[in-house]
This record gives C-alpha cells, sequence and structure tokens, in this order.
C-alpha cells in the first residue's frame, strides 16, 4: 500500500470518527462509542474502506502504549502499597473462576473441544482501555474502586502473556515449549520491574531535576524514556507493549514532576487512542457474515459473562472487606469482554485452531459487553444509588455503624486546594469542628498538620458522606468543578446549610442555583472581575492602585505563597 494509500486511511478515520464523536456527544453518549463504531462502518463489516494494516496499525498501537504508559504514572507505591495483597487475590480468583465460567458457556452453546478450550481464555479479560480511559475522564482511576480494576487489569495483562505463549507454541499439547516460553517472558517481566522500581529511585530523580525548567525537553526524555521500556519488552516477547508501557509510567510516577507530565501527555493518548478502539472494527476481516455467524450464541454468553464476572467480582472483592460500595463500583466496571479476546483469537486462528466465525463470535461479543459497559461505568453512581438498599445487606454490621459520625455544628470542606485551603481558619473561627474530604494521601496529611479533622475517600462514596456527617452539615465547601460531586452534594445536604461550590461553565452553575447552592465560585468570572478593577483603578486612581497591590503582596507574604498561584484560586480540579 502506497504512502498516500496510507495517508488517506488514517485522515478518512479521523474524520469519521470526528463527525459522529460531535453527534454522539449530542446524545450526552461516550465518544468511545464513536470510535468502535468508526471501525464498523470503514472496515470489512460495512464500507470496507480501510485496513487496519500499516500506518493505521502502528497508530493504534501507540494509542494503547500511551494509555498504559498514563495509567502507570497514576500509580504511585504509596496508594497501592496497603490494598497490594487484596488486589492481588481477587485477580488470581477472578482469572481461575471467570475462565472457569467463559469454558462452562461455550460448552454449553455446543462449541467444539478446541474452540471452547479458546474461548474460554480469550474471554476472560476486562477491557482495559474503555475501562482506563472512562475511570480517567470521570476523574476515579485513583479511587479505591479505580485502584482495585487497575491491580486486577495489570494481573490480566501477565494472564494474557502466557495465554500468547501458548498459543505461539508449535502445538498446544507441547508442555516443554511452553514452559520454556514462559520462564523467558516471566523472567523479562521481573528484570523490566526491578529496572523500572531502581530507576524511579536513584536515576529518575536526578535526571529529570536537572531539565524539569525546560517543558519541551521535560516532555520528550518522558516519552523518550516509555519508548524504551517498549522497545525492550517488545523485543523480549510477543505484546510486550503494554507491560513495558505500564512498568515505563510506574517509575515517572514516584517523582514530584508526575502530574506536569500527565497533563502534558494525556492530550497526545487522546489522539492516538481514538485510532485505537477503531481498529476493533477493522479486524473484522470476514465481514459481516463471520461477525453474525454465531450471533444469538454471542448474545447469550454476552449476559451470562456480564452478569456472572460482576458477581464472580463481587465475591471476591467482599471476601477481602472492603466495603460495600466501593465493592460494587469496582465490580460493575469489570463486566466486559476484553478487545484483547482479539488478540487472542487472530492468534489461534494463525494456529488453525479456529476458524473466522469463531473470531466473529469473539468480536461480537467484544462489541457488545464493551459498549454495553461504557454506559456502565459512565453511570456507576447512578447505578448504586438505586440497587443500594439491596445491596446493603452484604456489608456489616460494624461497617455500618462505623458510618455513623457525631459532628455537630460543623463545616466541611470537599477537595484541599488553594481555595478551600484559604477558607479553613475561617471556618475554623465560626464553627466547632471543620472536616476536610479527599482521596489524596498527601492532601490528608496536610490537613491533618493543620489539626482539622479528615475523612479520606471519594465524596461519592455513601460511606465518605455519612462519616463526615453530610446531611448534618451547617456549611459546605466544595472546590470540585465535577458536576457528579456537588449534585450529590446538594441532593443530600440539608436545606438549612450554606453551600458553597464551585462550576467551570454557566450551565453548571445555573443548573447548581437551581439545586439549591447558596453560591457558585466560576473562578474565571472572579479573575474578570479583580482584573476589570484594577484596570479601573489603575486608569483613574493610580496612587489607590500602587496601595492595593502593596496590600495583595503583603497578604501573600503572610500566607506563605508564590505570588503564581493567584489570589482567587486557579481553578483546578480538586479531588473530593
Amino acid at each position: 500500500m502506497s504512502q498516500i494509500a496510507l495517508a488517506a486511511d488514517f485522515a478518512l478515520i479521523i474524520v469519521v470518527a470526528t463527525v459522529i464523536g460531535i453527534l454522539v456527544r449530542q446524545f450526552g453518549q461516550p465518544t468511545i462509542i464513536a470510535y468502535i463504531a468508526t471501525g464498523v462502518i470503514l472496515g470489512p463489516v460495512v464500507f470496507d474502506v480501510v485496513t487496519d494494516e500499516g500506518l493505521v496499525e502502528v497508530m493504534a498501537e501507540l494509542g494503547l502504549g500511551f494509555l498504559l504508559f498514563l495509567l502507570g504514572m497514576k500509580m504511585r507505591f504509596s496508594d497501592i502499597r496497603d490494598i497490594l495483597r487484596p488486589i492481588t487475590n481477587v485477580a488470581v480468583g477472578q482469572t481461575v473462576l471467570q475462565t472457569a465460567l467463559a469454558f462452562l458457556v461455550a460448552l454449553a452453546l455446543g462449541f467444539g473441544t478446541q474452540e471452547i478450550i479458546v474461548i474460554s481464555l480469550a474471554t476472560v479479560f476486562g477491557a482495559t482501555p474503555i475501562i482506563v480511559k472512562v475511570l480517567t475522564d470521570k476523574d476515579e482511576i485513583t479511587t479505591l474502586p479505580g485502584k482495585i480494576d487497575v491491580g486486577v487489569l495489570i494481573v490480566q495483562d501477565i494472564y494474557l502473556v502466557v495465554v500468547l505463549a501458548m498459543f505461539s507454541a508449535e502445538n498446544i499439547d507441547d508442555g516443554g515449549e511452553i514452559a520454556r516460553s514462559l520462564a523467558v517472558i516471566f523472567a523479562m517481566i521481573a528484570v523490566i520491574g526491578v529496572l523500572s522500581y531502581a530507576s524511579s529511585r536513584y536515576l529518575l530523580p536526578k535526571l529529570f531535576r536537572r531539565i524539569a525548567n525546560n517543558k519541551d525537553v521535560f516532555l520528550i526524555v518522558a516519552i523518550a524514556w516509555g519508548f524504551l521500556f517498549i522497545a525492550v519488552a517488545e523485543s523480549q516477547f510477543h505484546g510486550g507493549i503494554e507491560i513495558g508501557a505500564f512498568l515505563a509510567g510506574i517509575s515517572l510516577a514516584q517523582l514530584p514532576y508526575s502530574k506536569e507530565l500527565e497533563d502534558r501527555i494525556t492530550p497526545i493518548t487522546d489522539f492516538f487512542i481514538l485510532v485505537f478502539f477503531a481498529t476493533i472494527g477493522l479486524q473484522i476481516e470476514g465481514g459481516a457474515p463471520a461477525l453474525f455467524a454465531h450471533w444469538w450464541e454471542a448474545i447469550v454468553a454476552s449476559l451470562v459473562l456480564m452478569i456472572g464476572n460482576f458477581w464472580i467480582m463481587f465475591y471476591l472483592i467482599d471476601r477481602e472487606g472492603f466495603a460495600v460500595e466501593p465493592t460494587f463500583l469496582a465490580s460493575i466496571n469489570m463486566v466486559q469482554v476484553s478487545e484483547f479476546s482479539l488478540i487472542v483469537g487472530a492468534l489461534a486462528i494463525q494456529q488453525g485452531y479456529i476458524g473466522d466465525e469463531i473470531l466473529g463470535y469473539l468480536t461480537l461479543m467484544a462489541l457488545l459487553t464493551m459498549t454495553a459497559s461504557t454506559y456502565i461505568v459512565a453511570n456507576n453512581h447512578r447505578i448504586y444509588q438505586r440497587v443500594e438498599p439491596w445491596f446493603r445487606r452484604f456489608g456489616s454490621d460494624d461497617d455500618q455503624d462505623a458510618d455513623l459520625a457525631t459532628y455537630e455544628d460543623h463545616a466541611i470542606a470537599i477537595g484541599y486546594d488553594d481555595i478551600t485551603e484559604r477558607a479553613l481558619p475561617l471556618l475554623d473561627e465560626h464553627y466547632d469542628d471543620v472536616v476536610v474530604i479527599d482521596r489524596k494521601t498527601e492532601h490528608v496529611e496536610d490537613a491533618d498538620a493543620q489539626a482539622y479533622d479528615h475523612v479520606f475517600g471519594d465524596f461519592r462514596h455513601t460511606e465518605v458522606r455519612k462519616a463526615a456527617n453530610l446531611k448534618g452539615a451547617s456549611f459546605v465547601l466544595s472546590s470540585s468543578v465535577q458536576r457528579e460531586v456537588n449534585r450529590a452534594l446538594l441532593d443530600e445536604v440539608n436545606e438549612e446549610a450554606l453551600v458553597f461550590v464551585e462550576a467551570e461553565r454557566i450551565d453548571d452553575a445555573r443548573d447548581l442555583y437551581d439545586r439549591g447552592a447558596t453560591y457558585v465560585i466560576m473562578s474565571t468570572h472572579l479573575t474578570a472581575e479583580m482584573l476589570s478593577e484594577y484596570v479601573e483603578q489603575y486608569v483613574t486612581d493610580r496612587e489607590g492602585f500602587d496601595e492595593t497591590i502593596t496590600a495583595d503582596l503583603d497578604r501573600l507574604r503572610r500566607s506563605d505563597r508564590e505570588p503564581a498561584t493567584g489570589m482567587v484560586g486557579d481553578g483546578g480540579e480538586a479531588d473530593g
């Protein structure tokens, strides 16, 4: 295929995905659906005008690599250390039980022996890109349910490598060859993991301290670091791009500059991931006949596996002693069949274990479950609110009693940033107690150092709101611009409480006022008003202007703040 044709395919994917994306957003749907639909429309199923070869394939691999790289940069060792053991227990149990469930479903549907083995091994994976993308968009990737899901996905990625090694063997019955392949793979993962940890401790802090002030070099070195790990992992075993990128991201996550890197790499990731999701539909080589050959079996299997996967995850997570709400959310986020099933299926076809119709069956299941789960994950909190009374029976009496708070005549600050931190001393003067809710350990430590009470966790979780006694609060200040957070706040707080919330857009501000907010903070508008007042004072009263600036500088010095942080907040999103 010529370079012009490759560029044309790539451009066509971008244009069609953009158009469909605009349409689905008009109906409030996730753009991932538009990307998958793009691949189905442009691929063999409908028009068959684009293939996943050449440039498109490379871009798709880059998208997956960047996504796992970004995911790794969100995983600080301090955040996952306490839940590492239970996550490992959940992941191992989930892999065994879901493989057994998939085996029984395929057996009941009447597939052949080799087909059953391939199907059961292929359909155990969660859709890493779907889960990571939607949870990242919702700012839930670092919550407790997000950490549980990511931990399980990491173990699944290792399991994926094992499955690929099995199907790469000349004979699936050749245990010796498979064992040798697995030994090499685990040895390489261990080496890369040790390198990632060691570099995060000894090499990267010194390197990035030297280049942090040069933003262009800063970003280029970070991306080069990711590609170094990808190259090493990919050269040693098939499918290494995921593990290499993730481990590279983890090593960077331990640096104090990781947040800056996240912000700069996220737009690049969003661009490449568009192509990745589009290639899911492009991989259906047999077209519509192969895709729909086992359509009713795919529908039945999808329903059974989604329901079964949920209960398997719920049982395993609940057994580890987590509260009901994070258990439910972590479980419902993991009900889909992954696009990795297509990778396993494609390799099984090359080895002659299955035909195009079975790959079509796996593809249809992946499309059905990923599409459904996108909506489920996007609305996981709403779903839980509807079923909460029934699921509460799974919680222990001790857990429910622990949720009941004793605060009275107290103020609550959701998120710990410039806005809330400056308001806390004033609130402390007027209320008996001040409670800070935040899900970042360093923020909670800062609040604790200031002698404020704190609740660690995601405000969207019922247990967290109960622990802070939101219903009994006299004053609530939210520095989060997330609509879900502020709507949940206004729906639950008592009518007599004063509620200050933050919003980014005018429409959101109007909605929050309609829901009962006392005052909606809009940083951009406050900044514009202050700038207008400064300009007017400078023009009309130069002496008064100089006095105002001097007073502001004195105030900044007293608060031990850098001038660059601003006087009305930077509008950043807090981690409520």
